[in-house]
């Protein structure tokens, strides 16, 4: 059974993290969302990452111990109506294909944590551009740091209070701590790598959002006054980009291997991550049923049609 959290409470949600500037967007920009009907504990998952591309940049900022890796900059769409959120091209295409990815084992070191990251985020490159060509969508990876030093994006600084990862449109990169990420995991045990990997499925989905369009449509959504509407329009993005990681991991489930202790303490996880506890116009992610549960859904329905978050009730997405 899933174990409670150690002491000092759960661990608060990542995040995304808009331009500090411009509602104007570059060529990439995404949120992350999550929906949900929790489901049943029970399932194996196995995520496997294949080898880094032939085309993957590494360079290392000379004593600020962030890795940033380069990648093409494809231009997202510019313009983008409700039916680009709720009748995308992405959700006919099914489920995602296993790219047979496997991923290094963990250890409390930063160089086993970043190689970890590198690893998935092919993996994660490999299924979604492919996903893409399906729809004749063009699509370019995003742009990745992980840190161990505090440093600036045009998001904001990080390490951010209470965050540890995020995905930043305004320059289409996904920014993640590699010491961070754990501390704000609850001191999660390395061993349970499931939890990692579904942040790094997250912020992902956010990018994914971007190049689809959806993530316009929602931040426009949240320039509207009431502060109701922005928090609501703030969770249906989490909540999908939740949906987004379960579906990348339950494609892969049977190469990790991902078995009932991984899930479950991905599970445990995600639950701690909730903001039910946070006034209404706060509540930007979702509450620990939801927010879980978006996450399962992605998981056991193995269908992009199910993250649409766009067209669920509002008490889906609250």
């Amino acid at each position: 059974m899933p174990q409670p959290y150690p002491q000092g409470g759960p661990p608060v949600a990542y995040r995304y993290m808009p331009p500090r500037r411009p509602p104007r967007r570059s060529a990439g920009g995404t949120v992350a969302g999550i929906i949900g009907g929790f489901a049943a504990l029970g399932v194996v998952l196995i995520v496997v990452l294949s080898a880094l591309s032939s085309n993957h940049t590494t360079v290392q900022s000379g004593g600020s111990g962030v890795t940033a890796s380069g990648r093409g900059s494809g231009g997202s769409p510019q313009s983008a109506t409700r039916a680009t959120a709720t009748d995308n091209k992405l959700y006919a295409t099914g489920a995602l294909d296993s790219v047979g990815c496997h991923l290094p084992a963990l250890d409390e070191t930063s160089d086993t944590m970043r190689r970890f990251m590198n690893e998935l985020s092919d993996c994660l490159d490999s299924t979604w551009k492919a996903q893409f060509a399906k729809t004749g969508m063009s699509f370019a990876p995003p742009n990745r740091v992980f840190w161990l030093t505090s440093g600036n994006s045009p998001c904001g600084n990080y390490p951010a209070p209470g965050s540890s990862a995020f995905y930043c449109p305004a320059n289409n990169t996904m920014y993640v701590g590699l010491k961070h990420v754990i501390e704000t995991s609850g001191s999660e045990s390395v061993e349970h790598f499931a939890v990692f990997a579904r942040v790094i499925a997250h912020e992902y989905g956010h990018h994914v959002q971007d190049r689809a369009g959806i993530l316009l449509y929602g931040d426009r959504l949240m320039d509207q006054s009431d502060p109701l509407g922005r928090a609501e329009a703030s969770r249906r993005i989490e909540l999908q980009a939740q949906c987004f990681a379960g579906e990348f991991l339950g494609a892969n489930r049977t190469t990790l291997p991902l078995d009932q202790a991984q899930y479950s303490a991905l599970v445990v996880d995600v639950q701690g991550r909730g903001d039910e506890n946070q006034p209404a116009d706060k509540r930007d992610h979702g509450s620990s049923k939801h927010y879980a549960g978006w996450v399962v859904r992605g998981i056991r329905t193995q269908n992009l049609s199910a993250c649409n978050t766009w067209t669920a009730s509002p008490s889906a997405v609250s």
